[in-house]
């Protein structure tokens, strides 16, 4: 059977009867039996759930009836995007039993275009994470280097692409999560403009940064995915009535003569020099397909890691308020009600999370609002000024994903500064609400992938598409 499966290739398979979607998952299911023990990235599987669609699709093919646009293709879900029936744990003890009764928006719009649902895949605890080390359910590994973290806190959701588990997987990005992952795994990773995709079934992180988006084994299949998952939602106030285009025809437009800009300020100090290498040669590679590179200058860039690290743990600290022990999820018994809300969170919450609902609750507390909180929004609106005014003069800009490739295991677990500035490069376009994705850029030292972000203007998802599919059709992972 085929190694590499695309969403094509699977439709394609169908139609022709080489293989029923019933074999198809079956065939999946072996190779996850087979790698995820090593790998730890599936925490759930669904085979009944992959059944029951199989035999919707299968019988479809039976009837020579039209097939939806993602018939039979196995797909993973993050694990902190619910799914009817399905654990969904977020990675957390305190959620380690709870059972969504709904579906996300998400994830009823791939079923419902035909995708195969195979399980849930491991993440950072309540996506908080830069490496996929703070599961309470093991750190998932990078298949390209065991050795290595896959990235966070989408790492479980790249991995099983980078591994051939899946055909495509559902990762969300609060100030990097699916990029990096995407990066680090060698895949590409999409982040959609805020807005969208909708966020109803997302359990939240920070609300005004959260984002869920498509990781596939090519930018053709991120196309597709985005394609299926986008548009207005009437269950989240925040989803734009803006039309969705049609992004793969857009693929196909020639990137002849667009403007790219190049900002000083994602290629100073920190820097790997074996992935500024590669993003070099990259942006090279643009030029050659026709591109003009204009230099441009984002001055607030310097400060994007401090006020995401505000503004985010601010929000994660009134949004994980609600596990308390009373409602759902763990609950440690005392015999006061105070002394059960703090056993059950201090049991509940790992190391990071706690880390971050303290430093929230600080920036949000008496006396320390108008100091952090309210001037970290005061400067993210100055960040996404500098994405405007960008825009006035390019169409698209280019950037390396992380200013490192693949860290190792338990490199940085003891350092959380660390941890943090590896995001750096995409909290900015977290902040500013607009669309990224990591490609692929070659490997380092002909091993470790380095990936390059492109960031659109609000709603550009097509020009970022366009862009990344032509840079992949010209070579771009080989660099």
């Amino acid at each position: 059977m085929t190694a590499n499966w695309t969403i094509d290739g699977v439709k394609e398979a169908l139609a022709a009867k080489k293989i029923s979607a019933r074999e198809l998952a079956a065939d999946f299911y072996k190779r996850i039996e087979a790698r995820n023990p090593e790998l730890n990235a599936f925490l759930t599987l669904s085979k009944e759930r992959a059944r029951r669609q199989t035999d919707k699709i299968d019988a479809l093919v039976a009837g020579g009836k039209p097939l939806p646009p993602l018939a039979g293709v196995p797909v993973a879900i993050k694990d902190v995007i619910s799914t009817r029936g399905i654990k969904t744990t977020c990675g957390s003890k305190i959620l380690q039993n709870y059972i969504p009764p709904y579906d996300a928006t998400a994830v009823e719009r791939l079923e419902a275009a035909g995708a195969v649902i195979l399980g849930k895949t491991n993440c950072d605890e309540f996506a908080m994470g830069s490496s996929n080390e703070n599961s309470a359910y093991g750190p998932v590994k990078n298949p390209l280097a065991q050795d290595r973290v896959p990235g966070g806190s989408s790492g479980g959701s790249a991995a099983v692409v980078a591994a051939g588990l899946a055909v495509a997987s559902l990762g969300t990005d609060t100030g990097g999560s699916i990029r990096q992952p995407g990066s680090f795994c060698g895949v590409p990773a999409m982040m959609g403009s805020y807005g969208r995709v909708s966020r109803y079934g997302l359990i939240a992180f920070a609300s005004s940064l959260d984002r869920i988006g498509p990781l596939a084994t090519n930018v053709e299949d991120v196309a597709a995915i985005l394609q299926v998952i986008a548009g207005r939602d009437p269950h989240d106030s925040t989803s734009t009535t803006a039309p969705v285009p049609d992004y793969r025809t857009e693929l196909e437009k020639p990137v002849k003569r667009l403007r790219l800009g190049i900002p000083k300020e994602y290629f100073g100090e920190g820097m790997d020099a074996g992935v500024r290498k590669k993003i070099e040669t990259g942006i090279e590679l643009f030029k050659k397909l026709g591109c003009q590179l204009i230099d441009i200058r984002m001055p607030h860039t310097d400060y994007a890691i401090a006020t995401y690290y505000i503004i985010a743990t601010a929000e994660a600290s009134s949004n994980l308020a609600r596990y308390d022990g009373v409602r759902y999820g763990l609950r440690v018994d005392d015999d006061s009600l105070l002394a059960m809300y703090r056993k059950t969170r201090g049991a509940g919450f790992g190391a990071e999370v706690k880390r971050r609902i303290v430093l929230g609750t600080y920036v949000l507390s008496a006396g320390y609002y108008d100091a952090y909180y309210l001037k970290g929004q005061k400067v993210r609106s100055l960040i996404a000024q500098d994405f405007r005014d960008a825009f006035a003069k390019v169409d698209a800009i280019l950037t390396p994903t992380s200013p490192v490739p693949p860290f190792k295991l338990g490199e940085r677990t003891d350092d959380p500064l660390q941890m943090y500035l590896a995001d750096i490069y995409t909290v900015t376009g977290s902040l500013a609400g607009v669309p990224g994705i990591s490609v692929p850029c070659g490997r380092i030292d002909g091993k470790l992938p380095a990936g390059l972000q492109i960031f659109g203007a609000p709603f550009g998802e097509a020009r970022v598409l366009q862009l990344a599919h032509a840079f992949e059709r010209a070579g771009g992972a080989a660099v």
